[in-house]
């Protein structure tokens, strides 16, 4: 016999918003005849601790668009949002490193936490923490002159995660890095981001490094650059960089070389 008092099924939860959204977002640099459009439309959902990387031809918009995304430059037309809790949910990585020569590895993961006026000890014990974990303690007290390459990256990056910022904005961060080096911190970052599961933009050149990290892959026209296909690498997560030598690896390599490939064409034809 039945339950004569049945429980009713539990309400779906709803459904998680995304941390980004952008909505016909363009952006045109000068004004009149001359106004040089740089970006879009672009319409682009990113949900929350998903890892999206960028590729296209150079000067397609693709640091722009990371630009409107840190609120650095604002948007011609179209609308751009963030669902985040924090009033500064964005935190950016740059390929120069972007770190202050004058101040030691320590006090540059920590300013971001001093412009948040964090208090000294917590603010010093946060970056102590991201210190370790980038391998970097021994540094706190150097300056970023006498640092290689690679442990200038890490401490940008560590700098831009102390501050636990709803996305992590990176802009060709391994480029200036030799191969070796830039497959080590490819590999340190899958590591890192699978771990603490931030949402993650990534721009960048490399094809390989978008299929090693990327949750898709968005392919961008030239300029002005819209999103013209996506691509999700077929790897589960957690991931490593042992999918470098999977035949799926190469064969979406070569599907996104040929969807890039006109579209690099079309960049370098003058108009």
């Amino acid at each position: 016999m039945g339950d004569p008092h049945p429980t009713a099924p539990s309400p779906a939860p709803p459904p998680t918003a995304p941390t980004l959204r952008a909505q016909a977002l363009t952006r045109s640099f000068g004004r009149g005849a001359k106004a040089l459009i740089a970006l879009g439309p672009v319409d682009l959902t990113i949900a929350p601790g998903e890892f999206t990387c960028l590729v296209g031809p150079s000067g397609c918009g693709k640091s722009t668009l990371l630009r409107i995304t840190a609120g650095l430059l604002r948007p011609s037309a179209g609308q751009l949002s963030l669902h985040a809790a924090s009033p500064r949910p964005a935190a950016m990585i740059f390929q120069d490193y972007g770190i202050y020569d004058w101040k030691t590895v320590l006090a540059n993961v920590r300013f971001g936490l001093d412009i948040q006026r964090v208090p000294r000890r917590e603010a010093d014990a946060r970056a102590r923490d991201w210190l370790a974990r980038m391998g970097l303690s021994e540094f706190a007290g150097a300056y970023p002159a006498t640092l290689s390459g690679g442990m200038r990256q890490r401490v940008a990056i560590a700098r831009a995660l102390t501050v636990e910022p709803e996305i992590l904005l990176m802009d060709e961060p391994f480029a200036a890095l030799d191969a070796q080096l830039r497959t080590i911190l490819q590999d340190e970052l899958l590591d890192l981001t699978q771990t603490t599961r931030t949402t993650t933009l990534f721009v960048t050149h490399s094809l390989e490094e978008a299929i090693v990290l990327g949750d898709r892959v968005l392919v961008m026209s030239a300029r002005p650059g819209r999103i013209i296909a996506e691509r999700r690498p077929p790897f589960t997560r957690p991931r490593t960089g042992d999918v470098r030598s999977a035949p799926e690896f190469t064969a979406l390599k070569s599907e996104l070389w040929e969807l890039l490939r006109g579209e690099v064409r079309r960049e370098a034809v003058p108009a």
